[in-house]
C-alpha cells in the first residue's frame, strides 16, 4: 500500500451520511476501507480510493471481529488516520414502533447498544495499533457518529435509539482520554434533521424547530466528520459537533 496516502475505515458506507463522507474522503484522496450488511456498492467498484469493502454485520459480535481481522490485513501493517463509526440502527417493534421503554423485546435494545455502542468500542480497540501508526504519520483521529437525541427527546427516534447514542456522546469522552496516550484524537459529530433515505413527510413539522429553516444534508456532516480528522483540529479532542441548523440550542 502506497503509505504517502492517507487512510480511513468507515462503517455504515452504502447509503446517507456513510456514503457522503466515502464520497469526501475519496474526493481529498484518502484511500478508504469500508463495511455495511450490503454486499460491494457499485460505487466502491467504480471508485479507485474506495480500495476495500468487507460485508458485514456490526450487531454480531463475531461478524465484527472477523472485519477487524481482514481490514487490519487489508492495512499490512501500514498506518490507519481515521475510524468513522458511523453505521446505527434504530429499530421497529413488530406494530412498527419505535423502540421504547415499555414496548418491544428487550433483546431489541440488546441488538441497538450492540450495534450503536458496543461495535463502535470494539472497532477503536481493534484498530489501535493501526491508528497509533497513524498518530505517528501525520496524525490519527476517531470521529463517532452520535444525534440530537441523545441529548433531546425526539419524536421519532426512540428510546433504545437515543440512550445508545447517548451513551456513545459518552464513550467518546472516555476514548478521548485514553487514545491520547497513543497519540489520537477522539470526537463526535451529532447530525439533527438531515436529509437521507430515512427521512418521510412526518419530519417536515421538525423545520420550525430548527433556526436555519431546512434540513441538513449528509455531505455537510461528512465536510464536518472531514474536518475533525483534519491536522487544522489537531488540539480537537473529546468534542461533540451539533450538525443541527441550531435545533439543538432550543
Amino acid at each position: 500500500m502506497n503509505e504517502q496516502r492517507k487512510t480511513v475505515i468507515l462503517t455504515g458506507a452504502s447509503r446517507g451520511i456513510g456514503h457522503a463522507t466515502v464520497k469526501r474522503f475519496s474526493s481529498e484522496n484518502w484511500r478508504i476501507i469500508t463495511c455495511s450488511r450490503e454486499d460491494t456498492p457499485e460505487a466502491c467498484k467504480r471508485d479507485p480510493n474506495w480500495t476495500h469493502h468487507i460485508p458485514t454485520d456490526l450487531a454480531d459480535m463475531d461478524s465484527v471481529e472477523e472485519f477487524v481481522a481482514r481490514a487490519n490485513e487489508a492495512l499490512g501493517g501500514a498506518a490507519l488516520h481515521a475510524l468513522v463509526n458511523n453505521a446505527a440502527i434504530s429499530p421497529k417493534t413488530p406494530i412498527k414502533e419505535r423502540l421504547g421503554c415499555l414496548n418491544g423485546p428487550i433483546d431489541g435494545w440488546r441488538k441497538v447498544f450492540d450495534l450503536n455502542l458496543f461495535a463502535p468500542l470494539m472497532l477503536s480497540r481493534g484498530f489501535a495499533k493501526a491508528l497509533s501508526r497513524g498518530s505517528k504519520d501525520g496524525g490519527a483521529a476517531i470521529v463517532n457518529i452520535t444525534s440530537i437525541a441523545g441529548h433531546f427527546i425526539h419524536p421519532f427516534a426512540g428510546s433504545a435509539y437515543s440512550t445508545s447514542k447517548a451513551a456513545l456522546s459518552a464513550l467518546t469522552r472516555e476514548m478521548a482520554v485514553e487514545f491520547a496516550q497513543l497519540g489520537g484524537r477522539v470526537n463526535a459529530v451529532a447530525p439533527g434533521e438531515i436529509e437521507t433515505e430515512m427521512i418521510g413527510d412526518e419530519y417536515e413539522p421538525l423545520i420550525n424547530r430548527i433556526p436555519m429553516h431546512r434540513m441538513g444534508t449528509a455531505a455537510e456532516v461528512a465536510g464536518c466528520v472531514y474536518q475533525l480528522v483534519n491536522s487544522d483540529f489537531g488540539y480537537v479532542t473529546g468534542t461533540e459537533v451539533f450538525v443541527t441548523g441550531g435545533q439543538h440550542v432550543y
